[in-house]
């Protein structure tokens, strides 16, 4: 499949519509993750001590309820938003089934992920906060900032075959960044899971010792940023497609890195701790969108311009 007739081009092109709430999923995706993580900073995880409903007999909190409750409450309304865009994600996909099956993927994989965070939540409350399902319950969150964050770039782009326009060895430096990202942030849910924000003042940790972990999570998190700007000098120096968004990535990292070196010298304050959470999820987001741009449709690589034989 090369370059796709004008008809064809029509009809796949993705609608305003479909542009504006795929943009909302992603917003959604990140802002959960800043309310969750409020939640959880402010001790507000069994503020709404049962789910679905809020209390035994009330959907909504109750004069009896503390504050907490409010904050519990306000992140499980911002689920029903984000459920019901990647509802509309999925439907106005599948009706460009026939051209643009990669974007019903990502928006299938997107609706089924979203229905499990629903129940796990759900579950999460059940068992008073399980510190283990709540640091998988932010893993999948990330992951849908990541999966929104790549339909979006996919979504810009034509119908047409993708070929790799970056050197071999670029493409396998890349992807050992990404296995980095992914190894520092899995750290990172560990050490946020044995360290004091619980969600909850009477929940036990998950057991692990926080300090030794907080040192263990740095050591990927700088064989990261290293990475990072090897890939970024190179994109940058050979002019590779995926320059612009390895500088992102770099900023992102550094912010992060430097906000981490923050919250561990100071005591791990709330605020630094929310801010971390959520730049954890932009930063992967970053590098998947540095992964997507080692590939080009092959409409748009030039002529002159023979393709890269893919790793």
């Amino acid at each position: 499949m090369d370059t796709p007739a004008p008809g064809m081009k029509r009809r796949s092109e993705p609608s305003v519509f479909l542009k504006i709430v795929a943009w909302l999923s992603f917003l959604l995706n990140v802002i959960i993750i800043g309310t969750g993580g409020a939640v959880r900073l402010t001790g507000s995880g069994l503020g709404c001590p049962t789910w679905p409903l809020c209390t035994s007999d009330s959907l909504v909190p109750t004069q009896e309820l503390s504050w907490h409750s409010l904050i519990e409450f306000g992140n499980r309304t911002i689920s029903g938003p984000i459920l019901v865009s990647a509802i509309l994600v999925f439907i106005l996909s599948l009706m460009l089934r026939r051209y643009r099956k990669d974007l019903l993927v990502l928006s299938a994989i997107v609706l089924g992920l979203v229905v499990l965070q629903a129940v796990v939540g759900g579950v999460i409350v059940w068992l008073h906060l399980n510190a283990n399902l709540v640091g998988f319950h932010y893993v999948v969150s990330l992951i849908l900032v990541c999966i929104t964050a790549a339909f979006l770039a996919r979504m810009y782009e034509p119908p047409v075959t993708r070929e790799r326009v970056v050197p071999g060895p670029y493409a396998v430096l890349t992807h050992l960044t990404s296995l980095f990202v992914a190894v520092t942030v899995f750290v990172g849910v560990l050490t946020t899971g044995a360290g004091p924000h619980s969600g909850d003042a009477n929940i036990e940790r998950d057991g692990f010792d926080a300090s030794l972990l907080a040192h263990i999570h740095a050591w990927p998190g700088y064989i990261t940023l290293a990475l990072v700007f090897a890939i970024t000098v190179w994109a940058v120096i050979a002019k590779l497609r995926p320059a612009r968004w390895s500088i992102m990535l770099l900023v992102a990292m550094i912010v992060q890195i430097g906000v981490g070196v923050y919250q561990a010298r100071t005591g791990l304050p709330p605020l630094a701790v929310g801010i971390h959470m959520v730049l954890a999820s932009l930063t992967a987001a970053a590098m998947t969108l540095v992964v997507l741009r080692m590939k080009r449709p092959v409409a748009a690589v030039a002529q002159s311009q023979p393709p890269v034989s893919g790793v």
